[in-house]
C-alpha cells in the first residue's frame, strides 16, 4: 500500500537559512502518514502512537523548489504496530529525505498497546 501527497512550500516551513525548517520535516511526514491511512481502504479508526521515527536528510527543501510531494508506504506490519516508510520527493524527482516511522496500535481503555485487529491487518495489505 503506498499513496503520494503534493505539498506546497509556505514560507513560514523555512529557517533562517532559508531552506526548510527541521521540525517541519516532521509535519509533512505526518501530512504523508495521515494520508496514507486515510486513503487505506476500511481504515477509518486507527488510534496509534508514533513510537520512532528515523529521519536522513538528503538535500535540503527551498521555497524556489514550490512543493514536495510526500510518499509513503507500509513496509512492515508487526503484532501491535505496523512501520511506514516515507520519502520527500523535489519536483525534478531528487529524494530530499528518507523516514521511517513506527506507529503502534494504542488501547485507550488500557492507556497501552495493543495487538492489531485482523481488520487493520487486512487494511494494511498483510498477507
Amino acid at each position: 500500500m503506498e499513496t503520494s501527497i503534493r505539498i506546497a512550500v509556505r514560507w513560514r516551513d523555512l529557517d533562517m537559512l532559508g531552506h526548510l525548517n527541521q521540525a517541519v520535516y516532521h509535519e509533512y511526514l505526518e501530512e504523508g502518514r495521515g494520508a496514507l491511512f486515510e486513503r487505506s481502504s476500511g481504515l477509518d479508526h486507527f488510534p496509534f502512537v508514533l513510537a520512532r521515527v528515523e529521519l536522513d536528510h538528503r538535500h535540503e527543501i527551498r521555497r524556489d523548489h514550490g512543493h514536495v510531494d510526500v510518499v509513503a508506504r507500509v513496509g512492515r506490519i508487526g503484532t501491535k504496530s505496523v512501520t511506514v516508510e516515507q520519502e520527500l520527493v523535489l519536483p525534478d524527482g531528487t529524494i530530499a529525505a528518507e523516514a521511517s516511522s513506527v506507529l503502534v496500535a494504542w488501547d485507550a481503555d488500557s492507556r497501552g498497546p495493543r495487538p492489531l485487529s485482523e481488520h487493520e491487518r487486512a487494511a494494511l495489505g498483510a498477507d
